[in-house]
């Protein structure tokens, strides 16, 4: 005689199934930045912080669940949609667990927890010798609506930006995203527009947007650590795509996508420059595109890899995407290409929760068999878990280019992975660089405003080739360094703060024995 399940007892997936269940009661939870129930938190600040802070309405939670009341149960609706909320920047976790079975009908709880998410403040960051600050104030969270608006005026090496943006990625308690921005620059002026639909799950049948860019800039080329050539820079940019996917079929999601793309740069002398010009010649593609998506159902959920006790959500699975178009002359293009993008990716799970990733890009444009703006890039990433709140990390990446447009510069510096040097030091036509962290997750919490972690680094890279006004390379460079990492564990704005000395091994004379750098990044 088959055992029947008890009420509230909760049996397994696989025996949901057989007795075909449906969902239940779906609970919504969510907790405010601080949970008062805890006597740590229940302060008089963080009360004061609650009270001012307008939690994420529950409305708007339950439109990005995949799953409703009376729908066959299942824990792959479950699970993405926890991925969903958890990628919201005003979400710092989300979980969703079954909690009761009951005649026929199993009752789940979401529980998700708000970050602070209003930043009237001062910016400030340091990477390769340079700062960047400026006062900004945005909410991404208006009132618990996921709509978000920022007020910035930022002072870059690069120029001057006061913008105005305006943005929802669930507009009216759909999936339709709305993005709007407005910029005043010291070099120009910025506008940009998104409306799109995206294939926001591996259940999505039908996608679809479209996207504007209207930008002019004054646009550096850099080398050793400086300017050597300006020139104003026009883009003007319109996309419009539709997509279909059968959806999930034996772990696997196919997405085809027909796309019209409009794609003009124009070039001209920089109005204060004083120094050698080259302009890269102007261009205009217009071409439409058809596009294949082939992606794998596999997901990990660690903590303590590039987050500080933070769930992350990583993907093992195969991802292939293949993108040809055709631009013509007959359509308005400046010349007649076959523009092309390939990606791959794929991770492998390791015993005792290591981890190995891979990912590939090759993109460029075909004319009469000749590739031009050919940009191959690839990296090797791997996690080994040591003793608890210990981790090697280590990453190896490499890209090279063919025929590359003047502007496409590939750069090797401070801000992009030799943190022992200025920014944009050396520039080539290809690029290697190994980065290997020891990381270290404590246990610290203090103010109960922030984890605390530590790296100790070492980076070694090079570039080869001469791009035009380049000097000859290096060779190959090193830097080690210290720092600390602050997780952010109650505000959006940075996920872990960096705190680094850096210092490099190698290099030309006149650069600096030490870098101070202060950024705040996505990730450890």
């Amino acid at each position: 005689m088959a055992h029947k399940p008890s009420a509230h007892a909760l049996p397994s997936d696989a025996e949901l199934k057989r007795l075909h269940a449906v969902f239940g009661r779906i609970e919504i939870q969510n907790t405010n930045v601080f949970n008062l129930k805890n006597p740590k938190d229940n302060k008089l600040l963080f009360r004061l912080a609650d009270r001012l802070h307008r939690p994420t309405r529950r409305s708007l939670i339950r439109a990005q669940l995949l799953f409703h009341a009376g729908e066959p149960f299942s824990r792959h609706l479950m699970d993405e949609s926890a991925r969903i909320l958890r990628a919201d920047p005003y979400f710092y976790d989300a979980t969703i667990q079954p909690v009761r079975y009951h005649d026929g009908r199993v009752d789940v709880r979401v529980h998700t927890r708000d970050v602070w998410t209003l930043n009237p403040g001062i910016r400030f960051g340091r990477s390769g010798g340079r700062n960047t600050t400026g006062v900004t104030f945005e909410d991404i969270n208006v009132l618990g609506t996921g709509t978000g608006i920022a007020l910035k005026d930022l002072r870059s090496v690069d120029r001057t930006d006061k913008e105005v943006d305006l943005y929802n990625r669930h507009v009216f308690g759909t999936w339709t995203n709305v993005s709007v921005a407005y910029g005043q620059l010291s070099d120009g002026l910025l506008r940009t527009l998104t409306v799109d639909r995206p294939f926001y799950s591996f259940e999505t049948h039908y996608a679809g947007g479209v996207s504007l860019d209207d930008t002019t800039l004054d646009d550096s080329l850099y080398d050793l650590g400086r300017v050597v050539d300006r020139f104003a820079a026009q883009t003007k940019y319109f996309q419009g795509y539709v997509g279909w996917s059968p959806c999930l079929v034996g772990g696997w999601t196919q997405r085809f996508m027909l796309g019209w793309t409009y794609d003009r740069h124009r070039f001209a002398p920089a109005a204060l420059w004083g120094g050698p010009t080259l302009l890269p010649a102007n261009r205009t593609f217009v071409y439409p595109w058809v596009e294949f998506n082939w992606l794998q159902n596999q997901y990990v959920a660690l903590r303590n890899r590039n987050q500080i006790h933070r769930i992350e959500d990583f993907d093992l699975g195969v991802s292939v995407t293949v993108q040809v178009g055709w631009a013509a002359r007959s359509f308005g293009s400046s010349q007649s290409v076959a523009p092309f993008v390939l990606t791959a990716s794929d991770g492998y799970a390791l015993p005792h929760g290591d981890m190995l990733l891979l990912s590939s890009s090759f993109s460029g444009r075909m004319r009469h068999g000749t590739l031009d703006n050919g940009l191959l890039q690839a990296s090797v990433v791997n996690f080994l878990a040591q003793a608890p709140g210990w981790l090697l990390y280590s990453a190896l990446s490499g890209t090279a280019g063919h025929r590359l447009t003047l502007d496409n510069q590939i750069l090797l510096g401070g801000d992009s992975g030799l943190e022992g040097f200025p920014l944009r030091y050396q520039d080539g036509t290809a690029s290697a660089l190994l980065t290997i962290q020891e990381r270290w997750f404590s246990n610290w919490y203090p103010l109960r405003l922030f984890r605390v972690g530590a790296a100790v680094f070492f980076d070694m890279g090079r570039t080869w080739g001469r791009p035009p006004l380049a000097q000859a390379s290096l060779g190959l460079l090193e830097d080690a360094g210290f720092g600390l990492r602050l997780g952010n564990a109650r505000t959006a704005f940075g996920n872990v703060i960096h705190i680094d000395l850096a210092f490099p091994i190698n290099g030309s004379d006149g650069i600096k024995h030490m870098q101070f750098l202060v950024q705040t990044q996505k990730q450890f």
